[in-house]
């Protein structure tokens, strides 16, 4: 999948229930917003608020219970909801995470990290393939923040991720916070990962705060974004093509317009680092 035929939105937000009231009396200019799927799968009050957001603005859809590398099969009743929310908003593409998350009769609510071997490529590929076909839009798949490995991995983290998608021939939503926070934690240098990353196949970029420990670097999203990961979306984001950019604000609220405002750095990091 080559990410040219998709459209280039701009800059988006993280829509968050705890803004709603300040979008809606202000109708920021805001290029896009990004879902959380599962906030809306059900109806109701909150699907009523979305209705008002389709009214004015695109929306993306953002998954985070597909759980695609879990050993339990994949969730048909959970897809088909998915779909039929797909239908409704007319997301150009929809996303999860290169993660587990639940076992038969356990859902863990976190994204955790998988085995980064050959047969654990095939097994994801396989699946994300299906899901694709299902939804019947691109499928792009997210890089999650790591902070340990498997004594089973054979690849780097880039590696796994490249061929992943490749092997599914998926789209990349490619979070440029969680690969500075890996390379911190790993020990490694960003610019070796994206490098090794087929980038025509990113669909979106994701932006988020983070919180240094000193000893362990933890993607919080609470905070803003760091002058490191900025830079690094300086570099990356025109090798993408132009792929739309967004951020995410989850923990530690500020105000909506604060919040567009950092985002808004983006459009400067994109007219004056683009040479």
């Amino acid at each position: 999948m080559n990410n040219q035929a998709l459209p280039r939105l701009g800059v988006g937000v993280g829509l968050r229930p705890v803004h709603l009231d300040e979008i809606f009396k202000t109708l920021p200019p805001v290029d896009w917003f990004e879902i959380i799927s599962e906030n809306y799968l059900e109806g109701g009050a909150a699907f009523a608020n979305l209705e008002r957001i389709l009214e004015r603005y695109p929306v993306v859809m953002h998954c985070v219970t597909m759980s695609i590398g879990a050993a339990a099969p994949l969730d048909w009743d959970y897809l088909n909801k998915v779909k039929a929310l797909l239908r409704k908003t007319k997301s150009p593409w929809i996303s999860d995470h290169l993660c587990w998350g639940k076992l038969p009769g356990a859902h863990f609510h976190d994204l955790l990290p998988l085995p980064r071997t050959p047969d654990v490529v095939r097994y994801v590929a396989e699946r994300a393939r299906i899901i694709q076909d299902f939804l019947e839009v691109p499928f792009a798949l997210e890089n999650v923040s790591c902070y340990a490995g498997f004594p089973e991995d054979t690849m780097t983290e880039w590696d796994f991720y490249a061929n992943v998608a490749e092997s599914a021939d998926i789209g990349l939503m490619l979070d440029i916070n969680n690969v500075y926070v890996s390379s911190k934690n790993g020990h490694f240098d960003p610019h070796t990962y994206f490098n090794r990353l087929p980038l025509e196949r990113v669909v979106q970029i994701h932006l988020a705060g983070h919180r240094d420990e000193g000893h362990i670097v933890i993607d919080s999203h609470d905070r803003p974004v760091a002058d490191p990961v900025w830079q690094l979306y300086a570099e990356v984001w025109p090798k993408t093509g132009g792929a739309s950019t967004l951020l995410e604000w989850d923990e530690q609220y500020v105000s909506f317009e604060d919040t567009w405002k950092e985002a808004l750095q983006a459009k400067e990091f994109q007219r004056t680092h683009v040479h």
